[in-house]
């Protein structure tokens, strides 16, 4: 068991003990303070611990940031019903049992319903400071804990695009030099210009693939290029087709996805003379389409399966619109989103760094909130006890301190409503149905 509880209502016993002792103990005698320590001590560890067991029990059982609306109503409920039961049992035993100033009748009839409820409030004030230390180291755990997943998610991600980037030099390098062997054997003129301009594009694959998006221009001025190669090898039996928006030009794609998909067009379907490949690229709403007729080849050996795959991952780690394939029995068609802007969720500038700041400024502005709503608990805590004191020795018959009691208390409340976000579900989903709206529309 934790002693820093112990220790803490220990010093309470002693500290209400010589208050009592000092100002209301008409006989200043050991005996006398002895007996202020034995009614100290059983209202500081009867209250203290029963709302710290009960606080440690809906701790484990009710999660402060997964269920924090149950969380709220049942700890409200609960703590209510044990401090009745304790603060009742505690009074009895003083008034009825140690102090025998009253019998069982005349303490249930009534005559000391203002002391039971004075101490009540009381007992309630130390359960929501318990409550709210609670909350607050819970929501340190959890800020601490979300910073660390997102930084392994991040890191995660990053690292898994740079691999994806990477597949895109070898595997261009290798598709070109097996045109070339190609070309050399049939046409080594053809030969000497495909490797003049080979090396063109891959300054623009070097220059490109380190990049998360590229304008549809630029992408569809490599392609033509690349188109033109493709043209020197296989003549007349490829055909290509450039039917692009002008209002896409602008826009933005996955650097080389046209040239992977180019090259799978070729690699996966037969072109001759008599039957000429067609491959068509063209707009259409907010994808560009690479279009071919269906003349599938017979595969000498398994695809390695890096074009198409990687257009998708690719397109995954950076957007949530996907890549669509569309194949019927004359035509195979795929899809790739044509992104409206470069957006700050990109992976490579999404990095740990990024997110533990995010993280933490969150975390920031969450503590300063709960730091004033705690200041405010415990200037209540403090202040209208003190209130009460003050009003009990100097006007007894005139009691005045629940004006502030209550005047500060509907204003605590309010302020940890807001704090918590207590009621504010209906403004959230209000809030996300406008949104959606708008995507929608949009």
């Amino acid at each position: 068991m934790n002693k820093k509880p112990i220790i803490t209502l220990t010093w309470i016993t002693l500290g209400s003990s010589i208050f009592f002792f000092t100002f209301f103990s008409d006989e200043k005698t050991l005996e006398s303070f002895g007996y202020n320590l034995v009614i100290s001590a059983m209202y500081a560890y009867g209250l203290g611990l029963s709302n710290g067991f009960l606080n440690d029990f809906l701790n484990k059982k009710l999660s402060w940031t997964e269920q924090t609306r149950l969380r709220t109503i049942l700890g409200i409920v609960l703590t209510v019903i044990v401090n009745f039961i304790v603060v009742y049992g505690c009074n009895y035993i003083n008034f009825v049992i140690i102090q025998k100033v009253s019998t069982p009748d005349e303490f249930f009839s009534g005559k000391y319903n203002f002391t039971n409820w004075f101490m009540v409030n009381f007992a309630l004030m130390i359960s929501a400071f318990l409550h709210a230390k609670g909350f607050m180291e819970e929501l340190k755990k959890n800020t601490k804990k979300e910073v660390v997943e997102q930084k392994l998610i991040a890191k995660s991600a990053n690292a898994q695009f740079e691999s994806l980037k990477n597949q895109l030099d070898p595997h261009f390098l290798f598709n070109s030099l097996n045109v070339l062997t190609a070309l050399i054997d049939e046409n080594p003129e053809q030969a000497q210009k495909f490797t003049t301009s080979m090396s063109k594009i891959y300054r623009y694959v070097l220059e490109q693939k380190d990049k998360e998006m590229v304008k549809v221009e630029d992408e569809i001025e490599f392609a033509k290029i690349y188109c033109n190669l493709l043209k020197t090898r296989f003549e007349d039996s490829v055909d290509f087709t450039f039917d692009i928006n002008n209002d896409d030009l602008q826009k933005f794609v996955v650097p080389l996805s046209l040239q992977l998909l180019l090259e799978n067009c070729i690699k996966h379907n037969f072109a001759t003379s008599s039957k000429p490949l067609n491959i068509r690229i063209f707009t259409e709403g907010k994808f560009l389409c690479i279009e071919n007729n269906l003349q599938v080849r017979e595969q000498l050996k398994e695809s390695a399966g890096i074009g198409l795959a990687n257009i998708v991952q690719r397109y995954a780690l950076l957007t949530n619109d996907n890549v669509f394939i569309e194949k019927t029995e004359q035509t195979f068609k795929v899809k790739i989103p044509i992104l409206i802007e470069k957006k700050s969720q990109t992976m490579t500038t999404y990095t740990s760094e990024t997110t533990e700041t995010i993280a933490y400024e969150r975390a920031v502005k969450r503590v300063k909130e709960l730091k004033g709503f705690y200041g405010n608990l415990i200037s209540y805590c403090i202040v209208i006890p003190f209130l009460v004191i003050i009003n009990l020795l100097t006007s007894p018959g005139q009691l005045w301190f629940y004006w502030p009691m209550l005047g500060w208390g509907i204003g605590l409340l309010a302020h940890g409503m807001n704090v918590f976000a207590i009621g504010k579900n209906w403004e959230e989903k209000k809030i996300q149905e406008i949104m959606n709206k708008d995507n929608f529309k949009n």
